[in-house]
């Protein structure tokens, strides 16, 4: 079997689905015995330092989904949270019952806002953060 190159990989990571890459990352995880949200983290860590605030305010490139209310449609929201997330029913339902919540964090923009349309679709309130 012949190695990837990077560019080769990312092409693949781009056709999974939200959950499929969430999958993954799980296995990835379990396999090598490593967090993949470390890197994340520390990343984060020189935004807060005051000089990378100039920096966010030019484009921001992550954003978290949060859930503010599920409207009358509850049942269709925890729906779209599931596929949203790799939440199993019960998770997903407490996530829509304790609203204002997160239902994605750190996703890139055109996820985030997707994911946002699919929620207000089924009637939730959203807001990109």
């Amino acid at each position: 079997m012949a190695k990837l190159s990077t560019e080769e990989l990312l092409e693949q990571f781009k056709e999974l689905t939200l959950i499929e890459l969430s999958e993954f990352v799980k296995a990835f995880e379990e396999t090598f015995e490593v967090t993949a949200a470390a890197p994340v983290a520390v990343a984060a860590a020189p935004a807060a330092g005051g000089a990378g605030a100039e920096e966010e305010a030019e484009e921001k490139d992550s954003f978290d989904v949060v859930l503010e209310a599920a409207g009358s449609a509850k049942i269709q929201v925890i729906k779209v949270v599931r596929a949203l997330t790799s939440l199993g029913l019960g998770e997903a339902k407490a996530l829509v019952d304790g609203a204002p919540s997160n239902v994605l964090e750190g996703a890139k923009k055109e996820d985030a806002e997707k994911a946002k349309a699919d929620l207000e679709e089924a009637g939730a309130t959203v807001t990109l953060k």
